[in-house]
């Protein structure tokens, strides 16, 4: 077996992608997870991957794993989208966050061979709502929760560099998968005939394709001049009238409806912002590393996803 990677918050849905990847690679792959002794078989994890137990707070455990490993991957952290943000669920958000990088940290730092990599996960919502403005890598943090969040995720790492530790922060736009997340919920109503386009319509949505997602996080892993803050986006942004004109035109659905801006806010609260905030993101850093994406346009990311999902739907 070749170069250990631990993976924290690996039995999400980004993890256990990640964890097929590098373990086809003949890399030892470790999944720290909360919920380790009932979880191994039911993820169905290929060989060269197991799962280690841990609280999420600390490294009792597990730390010495760290020692010697070629890269540490951060994932960990509560959902954002589980349900509305009130002051209680916004207190675990960002406390699941800091204290799981917290718990990195202290394992690297008790290291006796620091680990060679930090891959420390971010997203776009750090740029906060900044309408048609073009961002890169260099674009000041945003407001918001979201940006604030985000904000205080990345600066948790911080500390992994003083050990000689390559960081690299991973801002990831929205992930398109059919196997989870966002998109299998934003196809559902397409699929019934009552899509909509969300708010003005107007608002920038930053995309990439699980596959480019996955490949642009192992290129990061492996390449040592990666560092410091990585956009992981597709190179096309959609507003979202474009986006959901397009999944429409791939469904072949009609797109009939739009939903006002004020119906989503009282239905969801500050949480609206996940599709009413825009960020019009551009992936400068991937591109310049030399990163090939498979789907750099929205038209073919759609197309391959619903043509996968209709595959997999019994007749």
């Amino acid at each position: 077996m070749g170069e250990r990677i631990l993976i924290a918050g690996g039995t999400g849905l980004l993890g256990r992608a990640l964890a097929r990847r590098l373990a086809a690679s003949q890399r030892e792959v470790v999944l720290l997870s909360r919920s380790a002794a009932g979880s191994a078989g039911a993820l169905d994890l290929p060989p060269g991957c197991r799962l280690e137990a841990w609280d999420g707070r600390t490294a009792a455990g597990w730390g010495g794993l760290a020692s010697g490993a070629a890269a540490i991957v951060n994932l960990a952290g509560e959902s954002i989208a589980g349900g509305r943000w009130s002051a209680a669920r916004r207190a675990r958000i960002l406390g699941s966050r800091l204290q799981s990088t917290a718990a990195l940290v202290e394992a690297i730092a008790q290291a006796k061979e620091p680990p060679r990599a930090l891959l420390q996960a971010s997203a776009v919502g750090y740029y906060g709502d900044r309408g048609d403005e073009l961002l890169t890598e260099d674009s000041a943090a945003g407001g918001g929760f979201l940006g604030a969040t985000a904000t205080a995720w990345e600066t948790a790492s911080a500390e992994a560099e003083t050990f000689g530790v390559r960081r690299v922060v991973a801002r990831t736009g929205v992930v398109l998968a059919r196997e989870g997340g966002a998109f299998p919920k934003m196809a559902l109503p397409f699929r019934l005939g009552a899509g909509a386009i969300l708010g003005s319509g107007r608002q920038w949505m930053s995309w990439i394709h699980l596959a480019d997602e996955i490949a642009a996080l192992e290129f990061l892993i492996d390449n040592e001049a990666a560092r410091g803050a990585v956009n992981l986006v597709a190179p096309e942004p959609a507003t979202q009238a474009g986006f959901s004109r397009a999944l429409a035109r791939t469904l072949h659905r009609p797109l009939l409806a739009r939903a006002p801006a004020w119906t989503l806010r009282a239905a969801l609260g500050e949480m609206a912002d996940l599709v009413l905030a825009s960020q019009r993101v551009a992936p400068q850093r991937l591109l310049e590393l030399g990163f090939r994406f498979r789907f750099p346009a929205l038209a073919d990311a759609l197309g391959d996803l619903c043509r996968r999902v209709e595959a997999a739907t019994p007749a």
